[in-house]
């Protein structure tokens, strides 16, 4: 089985994702883009098949009544999206470590993007 580990800039916190990754979204949203300075790639995960080391390294900060960002509390990486009523759980794609064997799929959230860039890979773009 294909194992994709990641970590933060510091290493404080890792993890590893067991098997395939399903492919990656690019959200434009407003949150999205101030927590992460551009837009946030991402890919769900199912929350059984996540390991996090140095889980006690993670600063959860709500964002919104529905979701919570977990970011190191050491070096402010953010690296989850957690929806804590689904069963999966946002990673960062950024996050990981060498190739992930997967593509940007989609663009959602283009309704909220900055204006000092354009979306011109081709993909689907969501509004909201």
């Amino acid at each position: 089985m294909t194992v994709h580990r990641g970590s933060c800039l510091c290493g404080a916190v890792r993890f590893e994702v067991a098997g395939d990754l399903a492919p990656p979204d690019a959200c434009h949203c407003t949150i999205c883009r101030k927590l992460s300075g551009h837009y946030f790639a991402s890919t769900d995960v199912p929350r059984d098949r996540l390991t996090v080391h140095g889980a006690e390294a993670v600063r959860w900060y709500p964002s919104s009544e529905k979701v919570r960002r977990g970011f190191c509390g050491t070096c402010g990486a953010q690296l989850f999206f957690d929806p804590p009523h689904r069963d999966s759980i946002a990673v960062a794609m950024g996050a990981f470590e060498g190739g992930t064997g997967t593509r940007l799929h989609i663009h959602i959230f283009v309704a909220d993007k900055g204006d000092y860039y354009d979306i011109a890979d081709g993909l689907p773009q969501n509004a909201q």
